[in-house]
């Protein structure tokens, strides 16, 4: 099993580079102005187009960033690759697991998901600021983790049944179904793939543990499986990857150009 998320109790007495990840799909600027009216101390803002997507790119809504758009970040940013990194967001939501896996796909070894969201950390005592804090640049040799990312032709090897493995659709059963598409221009799933909805890991502003829901879990994926997650733009694919992880799942990848960029050149199954 892997430790994803910490609770503030569980913080080790060290140096904690914090980031905060909060986001509003509806509202793009929302984030920023929360992070300008206060975070917490010595947190800096990741946000999620601007910075943990390239939204130039055509692969997907929330497509991935390059390596070299990901390791500028990490250096304008100050990280050093044994930094103890603590990520939250509103809580319960898919922005602090996103900029989670993108840590975890470059190589960084301590990296958690705060299980508490901004408010609950500020009602337990902790520090807030609205300065924004400022670290040297650094120069980093990052060591990516290519065994957690796949790719559209890689999905389409598992789709087609060349490869093992499961798709895992993590949106909501009327998405995955065809029976309701709110977001893209084709409703359906990517052919032959499982369901679970991301929404049942969490609990009004907090995921549950991992043991809470490891049998909902294992109802539709073995622990031996291969297994790569997907949603609509590979957002709140992001919860159901580090669930996943947490619970025990040693072979997951995340399909980041996920449905969006699927439908771009393959067929669906309703």
């Amino acid at each position: 099993m892997t430790n994803v998320w910490i609770t503030s109790s569980q913080l080790p007495n060290e140096k904690i580079r914090f980031i905060d990840t909060r986001f509003s799909l509806q509202d793009r600027l929302m984030g920023r102005k929360l992070y300008g009216a206060g975070h917490l101390k010595g947190a800096i803002y990741l946000d999620m187009e601007d910075d943990l997507s390239d939204m130039q790119s055509e692969k997907g809504r929330h497509p991935m960033p390059s390596k070299e758009q990901l390791q500028s970040m990490f250096e304008i940013n100050g990280f050093l690759q044994d930094d103890y990194i603590c990520i939250y967001d509103q809580g319960g939501m898919p922005f602090a697991p996103r900029a989670y896996w993108l840590f975890k796909y470059a190589g960084f070894p301590k990296v958690y998901i705060l299980k508490e969201g901004y408010e609950e950390l500020v009602q337990r005592g902790f520090e807030v600021s609205n300065d924004k804090p400022n670290f040297n640049k650094t120069s980093l040799s990052l060591n990516w983790n290519e065994d957690i990312l796949s790719v559209r032709e890689s999905v389409k090897m598992v789709s087609d049944g060349l490869v093992d493995g499961v798709l895992l659709d993590a949106r909501s059963a009327e998405r995955y179904a065809g029976i309701h598409e709110p977001m893209d221009s084709v409703a359906g799933h990517i052919p032959n793939a499982r369901n679970f909805d991301w929404e049942q890991l969490k609990e009004q502003n907090t995921f549950k543990s991992s043991s809470d829901v490891d049998q909902m879990l294992q109802q539709v994926v073995n622990k031996d499986e291969e297994v790569t997650v997907y949603c609509g733009s590979g957002v709140t694919a992001a919860p159901l990857y580090a669930m996943l992880k947490e619970a025990g799942y040693a072979k997951v990848k995340l399909y980041v150009g996920s449905y969006s960029d699927w439908i771009k050149e393959n067929p669906v199954e309703k």
